[in-house]
């Protein structure tokens, strides 16, 4: 088969479009034929060197897919040859074909190719906004990034179950993307201080830059959920404050977790969220479909940031 593999930490130039061996199923696991994959900012950091995958994992990117399956090893029951389905992956999703645990796939829910735009950031909403934090209906959620592949996704998944919805974006047609959506107020972070809003919940992929705005954001009894870190991994927490508000602070990321915790996140997904995708009430939010051998054109424009929602590598 062919892959995207990093020839050396770098640029986008240091992918490169190469033949490699066929994946071989473990007895746990399945071989789907990759009919697209999406680049999430972790395939960035992991061609520049810095954020290499968890032991065990494959070096080919790419964090989901979907596609058809081809194999099944000789413990799995759950899924079957010619099923179409997406996975939730460790590494290998820039590829003709990827091994994934049968823990971490899920039926399509919608088109098979679109499909691919969904696990990443369907999981990481679900396992942080709902598992962790316990977002309730006529609650409001705050989402930094609202014009990402994850604030599309938690802008949407909030708003179907009952909650109120602030985002931050980058730009004025950013935010006007982000109510179409369905968020009920957008602010240009640019030109104006979110931490005058309050929320019950905030969900940040920012980290450190905003750690003081976003405790002054917080509710009583709020729940901040931090998932990245673009704007730095230290900065000082006013835990005065936080006890004022009897308000928490969560931190979590979802690659390096283990295959059974990734399964438990998976089920919630397909048995909560699938049914809202193929009712139509959540669809991926697709920029861009770029053929996989074009994948650095892919890692310039979501370094560009001039995206909204997901970019797809299709096979």
């Amino acid at each position: 088969m062919r892959a995207i593999l990093i020839s050396a930490p770098g640029g986008p130039e240091v992918l490169t479009w190469q033949e490699v061996p066929d994946p071989v199923p473990g007895p746990d696991e399945v071989v789907i034929d990759v009919a697209a994959s999406a680049v999430n900012r972790a395939d960035l950091l992991q061609r520049q060197g810095f954020y290499p995958p968890p032991p065990g994992a494959s070096e080919i990117p790419g964090l989901e897919c979907s596609g058809t399956v081809s194999e099944v090893g000789a413990n799995v029951d759950t899924v079957r040859v010619g099923d179409q389905v997406t996975a939730l992956l460790a590494g290998g999703g820039y590829a003709e074909r990827v091994a994934v645990p049968w823990q971490q796939v899920m039926p399509a829910p919608t088109a098979l190719v679109d499909s691919a735009a969904l696990p990443e950031v369907a999981c990481t909403v679900w396992a942080n906004v709902f598992m962790a934090a316990r977002l309730r209906k006529g609650e409001t959620l705050l989402v930094h990034g609202g014009a990402s592949g994850i604030g599309t996704m938690a802008i949407q998944l909030a708003k179907a179950y009952g909650a109120r919805v602030i985002v931050t974006a980058g730009s004025d047609e950013k935010v006007r993307r982000c109510l179409e959506l369905g968020a009920d107020e957008g602010i240009n972070y640019r030109e104006e201080d979110f931490s005058t809003r309050t929320a019950d919940v905030i969900l940040d992929i920012i980290g450190a830059k905003y750690l003081k705005q976003n405790v002054n954001s917080l509710a009583v009894g709020g729940r901040l959920v931090v998932i990245g870190l673009q704007g730095g991994a230290v900065g000082e927490l006013d835990l005065g404050k936080l006890l004022a508000k009897r308000a928490s602070v969560h931190a979590a990321g979802l690659r390096a977790r283990p295959v059974d915790e990734k399964g438990v996140i998976c089920r919630g997904v397909a048995d909560n969220v699938w049914p809202l995708v193929s009712a139509g009430a959540i669809r991926p939010v697709v920029h861009a479909r770029i053929p996989m051998a074009d994948a650095a054109e892919a890692h310039r424009l979501l370094e560009s940031g001039e995206h909204v929602g997901k970019i797809l590598l299709v096979s």
